[in-house]
């Protein structure tokens, strides 16, 4: 899979069922393993005072699908 493709997808919290974001980086580690996604949080979650990226470790993603990505953060 692309990372063009996953940025095209919803990240969704399995646990509350609320939308996070979307991807707009990945995290690969210097041996060029995948670590974990980077997610731009959707503006409504964001103040002036946060920060708007979270990341997300490749072990909290529970399910990529065709639409959205579930992950339990």
């Amino acid at each position: 899979m692309k990372l063009s493709e996953l940025q095209e997808k919803d990240v969704v919290d399995i646990s509350d069922g609320k939308k996070i974001g979307n991807i707009i980086d990945i995290h690969i580690d210097k041996d060029g393993n995948m670590e974990g996604i980077v997610v731009e949080k959707y503006r409504f979650l964001v103040s002036l005072f946060t920060n708007n990226l979270i990341e997300i470790k490749w072990g909290q993603i529970e399910k990529i699908g065709k639409d959205v990505i579930l992950v339990k953060l």
